[in-house]
């Protein structure tokens, strides 16, 4: 027992130290890393090691293992640190000295613009690989691929013509020419996008001029033309560059109060209650559909489809085999008023009538599927996309709904009038009234049930003299029709200050 308790003492002693009256404790494991190496232990490491470089590879890493298991983990952490660096492999500068460059190339060029920077500055080598491999180009080119801002910026801006093969005998600027447009590209979008949230813009008009009846009820337009539809039963192309009217569709015997069109054919729908199919260069009429006994308000078309809707409460399914192909395929009944708007994709068609009602229906099947109730008086117009609902109403107010529950996500309110038309995007609900007025909406804030409803408008554009009745946009732009026969063009990409007169004009006025 005193053997025993001798022992302890002993161990204790090797263990602890007394230094200014504190007791040092030290770890068994490590207390040989503290020591210093002596000779004899100098000749046994060399003695290990060269039985060590006699054994063969496998021989070597059992070897190792065996030593580490018998390690503590304060030795492990040591070790790690000094492997940490050896297994470091700079693969980008590796890579191309094995003639693999195309592989280094490839693996940056998932990198975002961020990152690339960043990459750029690792050494001199990355840099080479960036340079060389024209990764800021693709880059570019593959955000004008999938971002329609970025495609449609690219062309308005021209740069489109030093992306993605070179016309035969051009070739294509060096690296740094792309190195510097990217961040030009992102000044242009975000100068775009304070311009839509300060209401800065170019103003365009285009009087109508209509001789009788008053009023352009609808409209849509694309990079070279305008079609609108008249209350003098006229549909008007107006050249997008000149603003000048190029051709003027008779045919209708009542007021143009919708239309759309395709690279084929123009179609509209009127008050004397017949749809017409015009050829859309020529503009010659190629058919005649009669089937609503009463105004047909709203149209649309898609993949051989179109629903038609009308004052006789009914909206009417069509197959479009070819212009001068179209037959019924079905009449949907259910609105206790007439249907003034409808809307589909392959799942759902959405219809929306002065019953203050939105009716959901399948679109292969044309069974009723749901209604949407919330409107306090009739709604005059909405559009649908993916889940989402956007509808506008006599109440004044706009909802947004949630197509597959029926939920009403969000009420917005601002308008003064009748909301007459509606139209959105990824980032904005864009809607025009009755009291003249256009709002520009904040679309993410609106769905966001956090956001204070006095943040959601995010600017009201006034210029129009009558009732806002249809409107158009896009990322750069508005379009919109009104009462007052003019069509109003709200240019957000080309805003040049009042007093910078080397730049475009603020307001132009073409007859």
């Amino acid at each position: 027992m005193i053997n025993m308790e001798t022992e302890n003492v002993l161990d204790d002693s090797l263990n602890n130290s007394q230094i200014g009256g504190m007791t040092i404790l030290y770890d068994k494991c490590g207390s040989g890393n503290n020591k210093k190496e002596n000779s004899q232990f100098s000749t046994e490491k060399e003695t290990c090691l060269k039985y060590f470089e006699r054994w063969s590879e496998n021989h070597q890493i059992e070897f190792v293992q065996h030593l580490l298991s018998r390690m503590c983990h304060y030795q492990h952490g040591h070790i790690n640190t000094y492997l940490k660096p050896m297994l470091q492999r700079d693969f980008i500068s590796l890579l191309p000295k094995k003639g693999l460059d195309h592989v280094a190339e490839n693996i940056l060029s998932y990198l975002d613009a961020d990152s690339l920077c960043s990459a750029e500055l690792v050494c001199k080598e990355w840099y080479r690989v960036i340079s060389e491999g024209m990764l800021w180009k693709k880059l570019i080119e593959r955000k004008v691929r999938t971002d329609s801002l970025w495609r449609g910026l690219a062309e308005r801006r021209t740069w489109i013509n030093y992306l993605f093969k070179p016309k035969p005998g051009k070739a294509h600027p060096n690296h740094k020419f792309y190195r510097s447009l990217f961040p030009k590209i992102i000044q242009d979008i975000e100068s775009i996008e304070n311009n839509w949230r300060m209401g800065r813009h170019n103003l365009q008009r285009i009087n109508c001029r209509s001789e009788n009846s008053k009023g352009v009820y609808c409209l849509q337009y694309d990079d070279h033309k305008i079609v609108s539809g008249l209350r003098d039963n006229t549909i008007k192309i107006w050249d997008r560059y000149t603003l000048q009217c190029v051709k003027v569709l008779t045919g209708h015997t009542g007021s143009v109060l919708c239309l759309q069109y395709d690279d084929k054919v123009i179609i509209s729908g009127s008050s004397d209650s017949t749809v017409r199919v015009w050829d859309v260069v020529s503009g010659e009429m190629v058919n005649t559909l009669i089937h609503h006994c009463e105004a047909v308000l709203h149209l649309r078309f898609s993949n051989g489809m179109m629903v038609t809707c009308s004052k006789d409460r009914s909206i009417a399914v069509w197959d479009m085999y070819s212009p001068t192909e179209i037959t019924l395929r079905r009449v949907l009944v259910g609105h206790r008023a007439a249907v003034n708007v409808v809307d589909f994709d392959e799942k759902y068609i959405v219809s929306a009538s002065g019953d203050r009602t939105i009716k959901v229906w399948n679109t292969a099947s044309c069974e009723f599927v749901r209604t949407l109730n919330g409107h306090k008086r009739g709604i005059a117009c909405l559009q649908y996309r993916d889940r989402l609902v956007v509808s506008g109403s006599s109440d004044n107010t706009i909802r947004l709904w949630d197509i597959e529950c029926g939920a009403c996500l969000r009420v917005l309110e601002g308008h003064e009038e009748l909301v007459r038309c509606i139209r959105f995007d990824s980032k904005r609900i864009v809607s025009g009234a009755y009291d003249g007025k256009i709002k520009v909406w904040n679309l993410v804030a609106a769905l966001d049930p956090r956001a204070p409803a006095s943040t959601l408008c995010l600017r009201t554009l006034v210029e129009h003299t009558g009732r806002v009745f249809r409107l158009q946009f896009d990322e750069f732009q508005i379009v919109s029709s009104s009462h007052d026969d003019t069509i109003l063009i709200w240019d957000f990409l080309n805003y040049a200050p009042p007093d910078a007169s080397h730049l475009l004009s603020k307001f132009s006025t073409f007859e």
